[in-house]
């Protein structure tokens, strides 16, 4: 559907020529009419307060977690309409700022996915679901019931600022995902079906999302990774995450050896190892970068060196910038969730200053302070030795 003929159809609704909710009458009874994004603009800031919607049960072009986080932003006047009218309002904007091109990669995938899904058979079928005394162990669990910054640290160390690195996953889930890509991989190789990979980068590796996992991953994001989020990167939009990539890496010498330098495309990463037996592959970390800068120099107070573990995670902003070095001998497999905040990229294109999570930016804003300060301090001194004279 062409984004004018949805906007011919709402006018047939709103002037009582079409069969929807609009200012026609049914039996004499008057309408209200149905919200637009002409009369009614989107909060700058969230309603955290309010509990939005659930829009899972609904057939829609756009992920039902966007329409949930979106809803926060809706203006006051629209937070208790039907949820029918928010629907309509949030996908007008949502088609005004999404290209028809894009939609039509998006349904083209959408098809590639349930192609997978309808002729692969899981083998852990228990994969498939959240069970989170199944998948996590007791320590964060206990810290995100609790869901408190306290409860948080007490979990996780920081070694490096912006890293956090905690337990996670336990062995057997572990054990359980490995041995289910693992039989993907099989049927990839069996039915010769040409599979996406994960990223540009990575040569080896397959995407969860694609054959089934999403929906168990989109109850990692939202139930488990966003309440930290919230906590520790509210400035990259982490109280706001709503879609998900989810998928694996595998390293060693027969499958990709190492990762180049790079950023992700996501607002917060979280990277857990599953194991096998590897030597090397430690990340490397070199401080968080803008669009703009994200080629200048590296700090000497920006390195970090991190070393894998299986179950342990770490999460980090996706701007943070990183890589991996070479897995010199055995298997290397992490599950990886790049976690998006739809909102924050529409806000990010209006924003100039990143000083509040980028390295540079704030480096920059300080030396501006700096000169500032000294300008000002000569003038003074200048103003003081005509005075005297």
């Amino acid at each position: 559907m062409s984004l004018d003929g949805a906007v011919e159809r709402r006018k047939e609704t709103q002037t009582g020529t079409g069969t929807g909710a609009g200012n026609g009458s049914r039996n004499g009874v008057v309408s209200p009419a149905v919200p637009s994004y002409s009369t009614h603009r989107l909060r700058l800031n969230p309603n955290t307060d309010h509990k939005p919607d659930s829009y899972e049960d609904l057939q829609l072009e756009f992920s039902s977690l966007l329409f949930s986080s979106l809803e926060r932003y809706l203006p006051p006047s629209l937070l208790n309409v039907s949820r029918e009218a928010k629907v309509q309002y949030m996908r007008e904007i949502l088609l005004r700022y999404s290209p028809e091109g894009e939609r039509t990669r998006v349904q083209k995938h959408r098809e590639y996915r349930q192609k997978i899904i309808s002729n692969y058979q899981p083998l852990h079928r228990e994969l498939y679901t959240m069970h989170a005394a199944n998948f996590f162990v007791p320590s964060f669990l206990k810290a995100v019931n609790e869901n408190t910054e306290e409860s948080f640290r007490s979990i996780m160390s920081e070694p490096s600022p912006g890293v956090f690195a905690f337990e996670m996953l336990l062995p057997h889930f572990c054990e359980l995902l490995l041995s289910e890509v693992e039989n993907f991989e099989k049927w990839v190789h069996e039915t010769k079906f040409r599979i996406m990979r994960p990223n540009t980068m990575n040569k080896h590796g397959a995407v969860l999302d694609d054959f089934g996992l999403e929906t168990m991953l989109d109850k990692l994001m939202e139930d488990f990774i966003r309440p930290l989020s919230r906590v520790f990167f509210t400035e990259v939009g982490g109280s706001t995450l709503d879609s998900h990539h989810g998928f694996v890496v595998e390293y060693g010498m027969d499958r990709d050896v190492d990762l180049g330098f790079h950023v992700d495309d996501s607002e917060v990463t979280l990277n857990v190892c599953l194991g096998k037996q590897f030597s090397g592959g430690e990340l490397f970390f070199r401080g968080i970068r803008c669009d703009k800068h994200v080629n200048t120099e590296t700090q000497s107070e920006e390195i970090f060196d991190y070393a894998h573990v299986p179950g342990r995670a770490i999460l980090h902003r996706g701007r943070h910038r990183h890589g991996a070095r070479a897995t010199t001998s055995g298997h290397r497999i992490n599950l990886l969730l790049w976690c998006r905040s739809s909102v924050f990229r529409e806000l990010r294109k209006y924003q100039k200053d990143f000083s509040s999570w980028c390295g540079e930016c704030q480096r920059e804003k300080k030396d501006r302070q700096r000169q500032s300060v000294a300008a000002t301090k000569l003038e003074l001194l200048k103003r003081e030795g005509e005075a005297a004279s």
